[in-house]
């Protein structure tokens, strides 16, 4: 997962820490003052010793005295130790922009060839050289970490501008919470809507499904197959039907059966197709909806991407669910979507299974992409 990806931010960490090793210099180590040890002399056993050792001496055993002048042996090599680690590991750059204008140009192709959008490629390209450009830092002996909590940052900061928990908000929300889903044709609403059916399911709720894919064919019996399998209540109509109705009755059911959740399936559509955006308004405007939810797959990349905002701009959209996320090489469109919608990535379809949805959460998404 992310491996393209992966390679092209490992590249601009080896050639910054290149260019961060170029930079470096050694910090200049404290001095360590040493405590003379006492002499002894060579052609003589006995030891030549001060009036207050002799004093000393008779106050307290050479044996008492022993530990002391031990440990001051120990400060001494301790001192030479700190000197010897000061040269090798500690030492501190400054880097200016001219640095890192070229690795930085590079950064920003390699993020747009991973499908990251523009806008969001600049902002991760200036945070990186906010971080890194004209701030005196001290370095260990690995200059790639550096840069990689600079990367790491970076993205995270895009990636959690906008956050939301659904469970947290099904779990307050006035009951029956009305959740639609939108997006075009095979992207994954009808496997989504299962999925979380189950995991709704599996938290103690009750859920509704509502057909609400009159257009398709097949597509009514393939939720019918799903509610059947996980094991929850379908509402649905015949086909050719009007999905406003068949979404509202849903909600009725919901409402005469105490039921927490309703999950509406919608025809999959271009946000250009007037018609069917206009038969999306209408739903909207008979069943009222508490959430909608954007479906789209991740390795559609800035496809996913553009059309995110253009069904965002058409039907503003709560969060969006992006599927195929186990088999996205590149990871663009799970970075760039939430940026550019201003709405949060709600999960990861990440397989086949009713269990596979991955609840999204920015800093797991940062730590795969630079996961060994």
């Amino acid at each position: 997962m992310f491996n393209k990806l992966k390679s092209k931010l490992s590249g601009f960490k080896e050639k910054i820490g290149t260019k961060i090793d170029e930079k470096a210099v050694a910090v200049e180590p404290e001095e360590t003052i040493d405590v003379p040890l006492v002499e002894l002399s060579m052609s003589d056993s006995s030891v030549q010793e001060t009036p207050a050792e002799v004093s000393a001496e008779k106050t307290h055993p050479v044996s008492e005295r022993e530990p002391v002048q031990q440990e001051t042996k120990n400060n001494k090599k301790f001192g030479f130790a700190q000197k010897a680690k000061a040269l090798v590991f500690e030492r501190e750059f400054i880097l200016e922009e001219d640095d890192l204008e070229e690795p930085l140009w590079d950064l920003e192709m390699a993020l747009l060839e991973s499908d990251i959008a523009l806008s969001v490629s600049e902002a991760i390209v200036e945070s990186v050289k906010n971080q890194l450009v004209g701030t005196r830092r001290r370095i260990g002996s690995n200059t790639g970490n550096i840069v990689e909590e600079a990367l790491k940052k970076a993205i995270y900061d895009v990636m959690s501008a906008n956050v939301f928990d659904l469970d947290e908000y099904v779990k307050n929300a006035s009951k029956p919470v009305h959740i639609v889903f939108i997006g075009i044709n095979g992207t994954g609403k009808t496997t989504s809507i299962a999925k979380l059916s189950k995991r709704f399911k599996d938290q103690g709720l009750s859920v509704v499904v509502a057909a609400g894919d009159t257009f398709r064919a097949g597509a009514i019996d393939q939720l019918a197959i799903h509610a059947n399998k996980v094991g929850v209540k379908i509402i649905k109509h015949q086909e050719q039907g009007d999905p406003a109705a068949v979404i509202y009755d849903a909600i009725q059911h919901a409402k005469a059966h105490k039921a927490d959740i309703v999950l509406s399936d919608t025809a999959g559509r271009m946000h250009t197709n007037i018609n069917l955006m206009e038969q999306l308004k209408k739903v909207c405007r008979v069943a009222p909806p508490d959430l909608i939810i954007f479906v789209d797959e991740a390795v559609a990349g800035n496809d996913a991407v553009e059309r995110a905002a253009q069904f965002n701009a058409a039907v503003p959209i709560h969060g969006s669910i992006l599927t195929k996320t186990d088999a996205d090489s590149k990871g663009g469109a799970a970075i760039s979507i939430a940026y550019i919608t201003g709405k949060p990535i709600l999960f990861l379809g990440m397989g086949q299974g009713y269990d596979d949805l991955q609840k999204f959460d920015p800093q797991w998404f940062v730590d795969q992409l630079f996961a060994e």
